[in-house]
């Protein structure tokens, strides 16, 4: 697999834990403090700086596709729209508090959250003026989807419209279909010297899911039904958050040493995995 860091930016951030592509050339990103930032990917300079409407740092970063920025607040249990630099409230909770949060291709947006006591955790899509749609919560035999406690959890949509959490508490990447059944757990792959513990989540035109990996400094790849493909590990520290823009360029954001690394990888890694799709559909 080529793999190839093309560019890294420094955020000025503390502690650096979110990045969302407005496009091809900017990049939304969040750390420790109350400012979201956006940046040129190619100059390395600072555009814009906008503070959230609580004063408090967000938890996650989204693009609508209508290239409107969104935050999720776990302080005052909110999701916030900025448009025009104007922050609007779209979403309150009451008994749970939001964590990550995405924009589909359909305009909805998946929040997943978890309850106050922490004891549960679910994702809800939100369609038409941000009014709730689905609730995706339990599997078949009523059993939790995603683990309880405070830790991490992002979430994403596939091409194939699954739904892609990960969850670190339980040390897996979720992914359930467009209705909410559970397609499968990927809870790692047995090379790495410590357990998997997945941070930030992104897909890419090819339908992979990319995971970070805080703990091994590394980003898994896997295919849109769970098969591990390749690790991405090209000197990356603390890796959190992930995006990926149109051209499937890897944006990685390294919380403790507050720099974007962009990556461009698998080039050969593609055509071979095209072979193979081709090779077995011939057999």
């Amino acid at each position: 697999m080529e793999q190839q860091t093309v560019t890294t930016l420094h955020t000025r951030f503390e502690g650096f834990y979110n990045v969302a592509c407005l496009n091809d050339e900017e990049i939304w990103t969040s750390g420790d403090d109350n400012t979201m930032k956006l940046f040129s990917i190619n100059q390395g300079s600072l555009l814009k700086s906008i503070r959230t409407k609580s004063g408090i740092s967000p938890i996650d970063l989204t693009v609508t596709q209508n290239g409107d920025l969104v935050y999720t607040d776990y302080s005052d249990r909110t999701v916030n729209i900025v448009e025009n630099e104007h922050i609007e409230e779209v979403i309150r909770l009451q008994n749970w508090r939001p964590r990550g949060v995405c924009s589909t291709s359909s305009g909805d947006l998946l929040v997943i959250m978890f309850s106050n006591d922490y004891t549960q955790a679910k994702v809800v899509r939100y369609s038409g003026k941000f009014i709730e749609k689905q609730i995706i919560q339990f599997d078949d035999k009523g059993k939790p989807l995603y683990s309880s406690g405070t830790h991490n959890r992002y979430v994403n949509e596939n091409r194939n419209l699954d739904i892609c959490v990960s969850d670190s508490g339980a040390g897996a990447v979720v992914v359930v279909n467009q209705a909410g059944k559970l397609r499968f757990r990927y809870t790692g792959h047995t090379q790495k010297n410590r357990p998997y513990f997945p941070q930030g989540i992104t897909t890419d035109s090819w339908g992979h899911i990319l995971t970070s990996d805080y703990d091994n400094h590394c980003v898994h790849i896997i295919d849109q039904d769970g098969q591990f493909l390749h690790y991405i590990d090209c000197g990356m520290h603390y890796p959190l958050g992930l995006c990926t823009d149109t051209n499937d360029n890897l944006f990685v954001a390294q919380c403790q040493i507050n720099q974007v690394m962009k990556i461009k990888y698998y080039l050969k890694h593609k055509r071979y995995y095209l072979r193979s799709m081709v090779k077995n559909k011939s057999t």
